[in-house]
């Protein structure tokens, strides 16, 4: 669900549809479908940083697809939130202390993820999706000339 791949035409017809599908709250399975490099202006205590901005692909209750952006801030106070990104699409595992991170690898892994609604800054009457938490990917322990 790329926005590159959606652009149209100046003739192609139109449809009366929403652009923002709420998720109920509850575990999904998610697809990254891609992720920008940007940079944050800063917020709280955080200085001015890079951040990558990850796009979840999921699939509502009623079939429709809907996508979650979350912010992944690379500051060290926030590096749990990209262990935790790396571990739950399969990048890293539970045990390992120190990787690189493998950010061109991140387009289509798969994973699952608890959704929330947290209510607008500016209006606090909407709803956004959000993502509380991305559970550890279980990997294969397949071990060349272990049987089990």
């Amino acid at each position: 669900m790329s926005i590159e791949r959606e652009e149209m035409g100046w003739d192609d017809p139109i449809r009366n549809e929403a652009g923002f599908i709420e998720l109920p709250e509850g575990d999904y399975d998610f697809v990254i479908d891609h992720f920008d490099r940007a940079r944050s202006s800063g917020e709280g205590k955080l200085p001015p940083c890079d951040m990558a901005v990850v796009y979840f692909n999921m699939t509502a209750p009623d079939g429709r697809e809907a996508q979650i952006r979350e912010n992944y801030l690379l500051h060290r106070s926030l590096m749990w939130k990209l262990a935790e990104l790396f571990k739950g699409a399969g990048l890293m595992q539970e045990g390992d202390e120190e990787i690189p991170p493998k950010w061109n690898m991140l387009p289509g892994c798969t994973g699952r993820a608890r959704v929330i609604l947290v209510p607008g800054v500016k209006d606090p009457s909407k709803k956004f999706n959000r993502i509380k938490e991305l559970y550890p990917k279980k990997l294969n322990s397949f071990k060349p000339g272990a049987f089990s």
